[in-house]
């Protein structure tokens, strides 16, 4: 016995030069320094970042879609569904609300963009036009559901596919078990083939970081950053105020350790600051939370539909930047004034994963519908955007996470006894 406790050999430990969130750190460094030393050749770069978003892209549709439908039928009964997704709904509506409420108030407190001025501060970018976002609560019911099959797929409209997944899976749910049984085991392993397709596009995540990096520093140049560096500091400390705040109290309040849980995702999360995308991790976190002791069904169900309706990030930088407008342009926002702008950003930030050109979209269609801030002060933010996006997705990822765990605790869809073989797994 001793002898084969002696012969019994501790595991080989990783290298970590081939960690992937190391390699994705160092692409980030080295990404900022060429965009700094060689910025016309950097401003190049930006096609490595773009080829590795449309590859991850490619396959986020149809695991939303799989991962769903495959949730409904694992749960097996609507009750079930019903109330994990009433939960998830209530938790987003909730803490949506508390995140446009921290944007405004610390803006207030800030003073962002007084004494600022706008024509010397516009980068001269032209930015995307935000003609195809849904504007009124009509449009933007109407958009959720889909006109085709396949177009939801090929647009990438997530909740239109959130829409033919449930509806999909509940057509499953009424079929006999004898027909049921094959398609289940055959989505199954669709869903396994999607996984791997997503761990070989990983291996290219480094090199598309280090592209995006690089572009946006190349492109953006130091005049940008230095006139608008209160605003982007401001940003990044109200985002890290909430996540510590807002999103930790959360944490504790499920007794989730806040620390313990973003050592979980880190390589998640470096990607993200990498790549300014939370759609570059949502296949990775449906694969990773069932081991932290979410369900597959309730992992399923609410991280995709909190892509859409839980955004915290964009919630804040929508309301600071709405507050930075103002006070650049001179324009006086009262207490009920903005009260009115909060009620149009609920609505307007819940298609932010769904529109073409993400959370600067959706923001642009928000200071047009507001009808009192100019439309040309939005040249001024997107000279900066690519650098709060990091933070935007960031902290979007790091609160759609914290919803998935503290959903799955709430309805019972949660495994302790996982949890802790995970945890003791990654400290070996």
């Amino acid at each position: 016995m001793s002898v084969a406790v002696a012969s019994a050999s501790p595991p080989a430990r990783k290298a970590l030069w081939k960690n992937l969130g190391v390699q994705v750190v160092i692409a980030m460094i080295l990404g900022a320094l060429v965009g700094l030393l060689f910025p016309s050749f950097a401003a190049q770069l930006k096609i490595l970042g773009d080829i590795f978003l449309r590859l991850i892209k490619t396959a986020v549709a149809p695991l939303v879609f799989l991962c769903v439908v495959i949730g409904v039928v694992s749960a097996g009964d609507f009750k079930r569904i019903g109330k994990v997704g009433l939960v998830a709904m209530l938790y987003f509506e909730i803490v949506s609300s508390i995140a446009l409420a921290f944007g405004l108030v610390a803006g207030n407190l800030l003073g962002i963009g007084q004494g600022m001025s706008a024509t010397t501060a516009a980068s001269g970018v032209k930015p995307p036009s935000a003609a195809g976002a849904p504007h009124s609560t009509l449009e933007f019911i109407l958009n959720i559901f889909p006109d085709n099959f396949v177009g939801a797929f090929a647009r990438g409209e997530l909740l239109q596919v959130l829409v033919i997944a449930l509806i999909f899976g509940a057509a499953l749910l009424h079929l006999k078990e004898s027909k049921r049984l094959p398609i289940e085991r055959g989505l199954n392993a669709i869903s396994d083939v999607f996984f791997e397709f997503i761990h070989l596009i990983m291996w290219v995540a480094p090199i598309g970081t280090f592209g995006a990096v690089a572009f946006a520093v190349g492109s953006s140049g130091t005049a940008v950053l230095l006139s608008l560096i209160y605003l982007v500091l401001s940003f990044y400390a109200v985002v890290i105020l909430f996540i510590v705040v807002v999103l930790g109290g959360i944490c504790a309040m499920f007794r989730i350790n806040i620390l313990s849980f973003l050592a979980f995702i880190k390589d998640e999360i470096f990607i993200v600051l990498g790549t300014a995308s939370s759609e570059s991790v949502l296949p990775r976190l449906l694969e990773k939370l069932p081991a932290y002791g979410c369900s597959k069904q309730s992992v399923g169900l609410v991280l995709p539909t909190g892509y859409a309706f839980n955004l915290d990030g964009t919630s804040i930088y929508m309301s600071m930047g709405i507050l930075f407008l103002a006070n650049a342009y001179n324009v006086p926002l009262d207490f009920s004034q903005q009260l009115g702008i909060l009620a149009i950003m609920l609505l307007t930030s819940k298609g932010a994963a769904t529109v073409s050109g993400g959370s600067f979209v959706v923001f642009a269609a928000t200071v047009a519908a507001t009808g009192v801030l100019p439309l040309e002060g939005l040249a001024v933010l997107f000279g900066v955007y690519r650098f709060m996006s990091i933070a935007i997705a960031t902290t979007n990822v790091i609160g759609n996470s914290v919803a998935t765990v503290v959903t799955a605790k709430i309805c019972g869809e949660f495994d302790e006894t996982l949890l802790s073989r995970t945890l003791r797994e990654e400290m070996a």
